[in-house]
This record gives structure tokens, C-alpha cells and sequence, in this order.
């Protein structure tokens, strides 16, 4: 059983990385922004909007199986964030 005091810094520091995360995504958006927009500009066989129904697609199947999935005891497996630069997996999206 844990102590209070290392339930109040794990959450301290879930919560921290939480918000420099939050910052790093909306920095990253202010500053791809102009990109955005070129690339919206240059798409001219429409293939931006096909991605992001793809995109949209997984999310919502994976949302469903992950509510399917909540009843069945599931292996201990560590979240995945992505680092300190989890903020950057829009930059994939250039590729």
C-alpha cells in the first residue's frame, strides 16, 4: 500500500508532465500552422481529407474496442505516451 506522500507526488508529477505536454501540442499547432495551411493549399488530388477520415475511423474503432475490451481482465502493459515529444506525433501527418 502506498503512503500518501508518494500518491501525492506520483500525481504531482502525472499532472506536471500532463500540462507540459498541453503546452508542447498547442505550441507545435501555432507553429505548424502556416504549414497547415500550404499543405491544405497545395492538395490538390485531395488526399488530406481522405487521411483524416482514415484517421478518424481507427479513433473511433479503437474507442469501440477499447469499451468492449473493459469487462475482460487485460495484461499489465505500460501506456503508451510518446516521451517527452509525444507532442510532435502531428508532425507525422507531413509525411
Amino acid at each position: 500500500m502506498q503512503t500518501l506522500t508518494v500518491q501525492i507526488a506520483s500525481t504531482f508529477i502525472s499532472d506536471a508532465f500532463a500540462l507540459v505536454n498541453g503546452f508542447g501540442r498547442i505550441v507545435t499547432h501555432l507553429v505548424m500552422a502556416p504549414f497547415e495551411r500550404i499543405a491544405n493549399a497545395c492538395d490538390v488530388a485531395g488526399l488530406l481529407p481522405r487521411r483524416a477520415a482514415r484517421l478518424a475511423e481507427r479513433e473511433r474503432l479503437k474507442r469501440a474496442w477499447h469499451a468492449l475490451s473493459q469487462g475482460a481482465p487485460k495484461p499489465h502493459r505500460p501506456r503508451r505516451r510518446g516521451g517527452p515529444f509525444g507532442c510532435l506525433r502531428s508532425l507525422s501527418e507531413l509525411t
